[in-house]
């Protein structure tokens, strides 16, 4: 992991005209890839969090390297439907395209907790507000794509989706803090990102014009290792023998993703950095189909009021 095939200063291509919404892109690995995407002069990159004087920081650091593209933040909190709802309203009503959706945000490893809606905080923050937001921009990126465009959806899962509890996805328990016996945290974000890479591969089956891929970053040293426990933080170190990427490195990946050439990218895959398909690594409970179209069933039943 400490050596990454990959320069984005040279491997990104121009992306004039494009328009690239990152979530959480005021820090972390969303920051990082807002701002290697500026570089190559994207036409408009919108940025999502709840912090907006961290966004201000990032803006003005684009602005500074001379970068002509248009970075504007919008307030978006995934932990609450609502939010995520004016977000998206907000967005269409600036921007009249978008290539690439970027969903990056994530939470890791929280105790038992709820959101705003009264889901299970690391599902309903790393799953349920990113397909909110799918639902609410899938019309734009359809557009792109009927109009001869290249609209992707990158989004982020992680290999801590091998956590995940049995059965993958405890459906009937996701309105609960869903408090497991053993590695709680854990298996609670594993199956929030075990929903991500699944969700991404429905979305490749539903709108084949769109390309939908998910993409595991690496073990990355940004505020979701920083801000764990401090036990948390060393089984984290240790069985990654030491290799924690810097974000900027870690964010090779989903910018790999975002920007290589189509033809480079199969539909619906999984990839880990960079650019790596690994499909084959995926365990029963990943490769399950049936699971990917029961998750997307019951996430339409629970966006249905929005």
């Amino acid at each position: 992991m400490s050596s990454l095939n990959f320069n984005p200063d040279k491997e990104i291509p121009d992306l004039t005209g494009k328009s690239i919404f990152i979530t959480g892109g005021t820090n972390g690995l969303g920051a990082q890839s807002a701002i290697h995407l500026a570089k190559h002069n994207a036409s408009h990159i919108y940025i999502s969090g709840r912090n907006a004087a961290s966004a201000e920081k990032i803006i003005t650091q684009i602005r500074d390297t001379g970068s002509k593209s248009e970075v504007q933040f919008i307030k978006c909190d995934l932990a609450s439907l609502s939010s995520v709802k004016e977000a998206a309203k907000q967005f269409l009503s600036q921007s009249p395209t978008l290539d690439i959706l970027m969903c990056n945000a994530g939470i890791m490893a929280k105790p038992p907790s709820l959101t705003t809606d009264g889901y299970e905080l690391q599902f309903g923050t790393n799953h349920l507000g990113h397909a909110l937001l799918i639902k609410k921009l899938l019309p734009l990126l359809e557009k792109t794509s009927t109009a001869g465009g290249d609209a992707r959806i990158v989004t982020l899962t992680s290999e801590g989706m091998f956590l995940h509890p049995k059965g993958g996805i405890v459906f009937d328990n996701l309105k609960t803090v869903q408090d497991f016996w053993v590695g709680g945290p854990w298996r609670r974000y594993g199956q929030s990102k075990l929903a991500n890479m699944l969700y991404a591969r429905e979305i490749s089956r539903r709108y084949p014009g769109i390309t939908s891929v998910s993409v595991h970053p690496g073990v990355v040293s940004t505020e979701l290792v920083g801000n764990s426990k401090f036990m948390d933080r060393a089984l984290i170190h240790i069985t990654n023998l030491g290799n924690v990427l810097q974000p900027e490195e870690g964010a090779y990946n989903q910018v790999w993703a975002a920007t290589t050439p189509r033809e480079k990218l199969e539909n619906g895959m999984y990839y880990e950095p960079v650019g790596k398909l690994a499909q084959k690594k995926l365990d029963k409970t990943g490769r399950d189909d049936n699971l990917a179209k029961r998750l997307w069933e019951w996430t339409e039943e629970a966006l249905k009021a929005y």
